[in-house]
């Protein structure tokens, strides 16, 4: 994923390569027929879903649906929120370290056609649930939650001691 304008502002003003906790947005977009959008990430070589940071000031719907269109060339229409949860660390090659508060919705095609549409991606494609490429846990759980109609997933709470 491409790093916003803002971040390297915030890195170049000081922060560095300091851990910083970001708002992060995951598309599962399912098509009429039950296949899911996928992009091969430049980055690892790996099958992804869509996502992206969101920018300062915009909806999280709103991002998902822009990241959708800037990296595959589809338009959806988020539907429902599918889940909520906050990523384990990451450090880049470059020592940036960064924590993503994800959220991930379920999103509806509603025009365009499916290409590499950015630089973030090798390949770009509908896959059938049954032909899936090879993805991570959390990429499968998300998908499956994606599917389904319960309300959205988050991690419990457990009990707050102050």
């Amino acid at each position: 994923m491409a790093t916003p304008e803002y971040i390297r502002e915030l890195r170049d003003a000081g922060v560095g390569r300091s851990l910083l906790f970001l708002p992060g947005v995951t598309a599962v977009v399912l098509d009429g027929a039950g296949r899911v959008l996928l992009g091969q990430r430049v980055d690892t070589g790996r099958w992804a879903l869509v996502g992206g940071i969101a920018e300062p000031g915009e909806q999280p719907a709103l991002t998902a649906a822009r990241e959708v269109l800037e990296e595959t060339g589809v338009r959806v229409v988020p539907e429902r929120v599918v889940s909520v949860q906050g990523m384990p660390e990451l450090e880049y090659p470059n020592g940036d370290r960064c924590q993503f508060m994800d959220i991930t919705f379920r999103c509806r095609p509603v025009g365009g056609e499916a290409r590499v549409n950015d630089d973030e991606s090798l390949a770009v494609g509908w896959f059938a649930p049954d032909a899936l490429p090879k993805l991570d846990e959390a990429t499968l759980r998300r998908i499956e939650q994606a599917r389904g109609e319960g309300p959205a997933w988050f991690e419990p709470a457990g009990e707050f001691e102050a």
